[in-house]
C-alpha cells in the first residue's frame, strides 16, 4: 500500500482528468502505480514516455523479454507490479 497521497478518477481534473482517460482500462480505473504520479501529471507523462520507449524499443531484447525482467525485478523487490 502506498503512503503517497494520489487523486481519484473522480476527483481528477484538466490535465490528469484527460490523462485518466487515456489510460482507464476497461472498468474505467487506472493503475495505482500510474496514480502516484497525480499530484504532478508531467511527471505521469514523461514515466509513460519512458515506458514506452522501453517496453516498445526496437532493441536486441524482444518486448516479451523485458516484460519478463520485468516480473523478476518486482517479484524480487517485492512489489505487485
Amino acid at each position: 500500500m502506498a503512503f503517497i497521497k494520489v487523486i481519484s478518477e473522480e476527483k481528477a481534473e484538466k490535465k490528469l482528468a484527460k490523462l485518466y482517460q487515456q489510460l482507464a482500462g476497461s472498468q474505467g480505473k487506472v493503475a495505482n502505480i500510474l496514480k502516484i504520479h497525480s499530484l504532478l501529471p508531467e511527471t505521469l507523462q514523461a514515466h509513460l514516455q519512458m515506458y514506452r520507449t522501453i517496453v516498445f524499443a526496437k532493441e536486441v531484447l524482444s518486448r516479451s523479454q523485458r516484460e519478463m525482467i520485468a516480473v523478476v525485478v518486482s517479484a524480487a523487490n517485492k512489489c505487485g507490479y
